[in-house]
């Protein structure tokens, strides 16, 4: 199959006459595997809905990918009033795309109701810290944390959009997905929910806003599964732009004149989650010699040269390496060493392995690498590939021995948006280790920087030493597009259209 695409890349690439791709109506089409269970921001955690909650819903705090300087977006300034207290100055002048003027009200519905666990925020760990939100004035707020919680503004920044508190508290997050109104540089004007979403730039966009005013007028979304699909559609001048492209695929593509490749490490990192639970499917995952014994039966480093592609590097904790208190620092190694995971599953009483399903949602080609390493040393691992609301589910019911996971952490630097995830006793967490999430604990609410690192240390050294997940490495996202975008690609895995045009 790949010496097939090969030979229709290059007769295409032979063939080819310089395409104008929708350089005529400004439009980017863009395509993306996974469709998001929601385009509202507080009940998403798949990449595409944070890419698309950029782009039509604005936060209090912008933070700046070049200098990583915070900026005010739609909050003019902000102080630290006391360990648990902020105070924001709100900006003037910002509507909604139905015309509502932004208030004060907006960020205290918003950020109240995200923050009661009975409404089910998707990712807890963005708002759980979150005691309440108070109206001082009806441009200034105050937010109160529930414990001392320095990452505050970061979160502000990132995944903790804010809504238009009348039409929210009217149609509700079920609503909001299928008649979407934000504040953002970009207004929805089609969701055809699972399909395709359209958004098209705001005119009324304020000017002061940090994201700047955007070039590119349109941008249609639409979600295909399938790569192949994807790539003869950039092939056909059917696409402008597709992203988290095969390394194989990516190569290939680089030979065709109309097209760019752009490509370099995000902060998503992939790694193993291991149920280890009493009601855990697989029985054999609570013995941690057979955890360990995953760990070494996968060869990380030869799957980062020869699948995953440059850009990547092998992790040893679960965390990336640039977040605050991420470190690998005494933490148990596990190299490649199937002799050793053979003898590691013999004393564990499984000479002859046993059977499991791994769930996984992306990144297919790596799943089967690693199920064929699993097989190696006696594993019998039987993929089981979904979307990634249905493996959540999965996971969440406690129905699944090995996961295939991956995680951007909403492209927050922080340790706190990542590991406390997996192992914080939140709904996906399959180890429940009551040391691990105390110490991650420490980690997310310690004032003292020295002592969030060093908690954060203890916790991610657990977790390695007691083998409660395989960290296999960072992913880089391969980026194919018209030659005629201008784009950039960041770390933080966000294409940012309102920064894009045409040459």
């Amino acid at each position: 199959m790949r010496r097939l695409f090969g030979s229709l890349v290059l007769s295409l690439a032979l063939a080819a006459t310089p395409a104008l791709a929708d350089k005529a109506s400004n439009t980017v089409r863009f395509a993306y595997d996974q469709a998001p269970e929601s385009v509202d921001p507080l009940f998403n955690n798949v990449r595409i809905g944070v890419i698309i909650g950029a782009h039509v819903w604005d936060t209090l705090v912008y933070r700046d990918p070049n200098s990583g300087e915070y900026k005010g977006q739609l909050a003019s300034a902000w102080r630290q009033i006391d360990d648990k207290t902020l105070e924001f100055d709100l900006r003037r002048g910002v509507k909604f795309h139905n015309g509502q003027d932004f208030t004060a009200d907006d960020v205290v519905y918003t950020l109240n109701f995200a923050a009661k666990p009975e409404n089910k925020v998707t990712t807890q760990a963005n708002v759980s810290w979150i005691a309440r939100a108070e109206k001082i004035d009806p441009y200034r707020v105050r937010i109160v944390t529930k414990e001392v919680f320095p990452a505050a503004v970061e979160y502000l920044a990132g995944p903790v959009v804010i809504h238009p508190h009348e039409y929210y508290e009217k149609v509700g997050p079920k609503g909001q997905n299928e008649k979407p109104v934000g504040s953002g540089p970009y207004r929805i004007t089609s969701h055809v929910v699972g399909k395709s979403v359209t958004l098209e730039r705001n005119p009324d966009y304020f000017r002061d806003s940090p994201k700047g005013q955007p070039a590119i007028g349109k941008i249609e979304i639409r979600f295909i599964p399938d790569g192949q699909t994807r790539m003869a559609e950039v092939m056909s001048n059917g696409l402008d732009f597709i992203m988290s492209v095969a390394k194989d695929q990516a190569d290939q593509m680089g030979a065709v004149p109309f097209l760019q490749v752009v490509s370099g490490e995000t902060m998503r990192i992939a790694f193993m989650q291991i149920n280890r639970l009493p009601e855990t499917p697989t029985a054999p995952l609570q013995d941690v010699r057979v955890r360990r014994a995953i760990n070494h039966a996968i060869d990380r480093d030869t799957m980062v040269k020869q699948i995953v592609g440059t850009g990547s590097r092998v992790i040893n904790t679960i965390c990336f390496p640039a977040q605050f208190g991420c470190t690998d620092e005494g933490a148990t190694r596990y190299p490649y060493d199937p002799a050793k995971a053979k003898a590691l599953l013999a004393e564990a009483g499984f000479p002859n392995g046993f059977e499991v399903d791994i769930v996984a949602y992306r990144e297919r080609q790596q799943t089967e690498a690693i199920i064929n390493y699993l097989r190696a040393v006696g594993i019998k691992a039987n993929l089981r590939f979904l979307q990634y609301a249905a493996m959540r589910e999965l996971i969440k019911g406690n129905k699944v021995g090995l996961t295939h996971q991956t995680w951007g952490s909403f492209s927050v630097n922080d340790v706190s948006a990542g590991t406390p995830v997996w192992f914080g006793f939140i709904g996906e967490d399959v180890t429940r280790d009551p040391e691990v999430r105390d110490f991650l604990k420490t980690g997310d609410t310690s004032v003292d920087p020295t002592a969030r690192k060093a908690a954060y240390k203890t916790a991610l050294s657990l977790i390695a030493e007691r083998a409660y997940a395989v960290p296999l490495y960072s992913l880089p996202t391969y980026y194919v597009a018209s030659s005629d975008l201008v784009f950039k690609a960041y770390p933080d895995e966000m294409p940012r259209f309102w920064e894009m045009s045409w040459k």
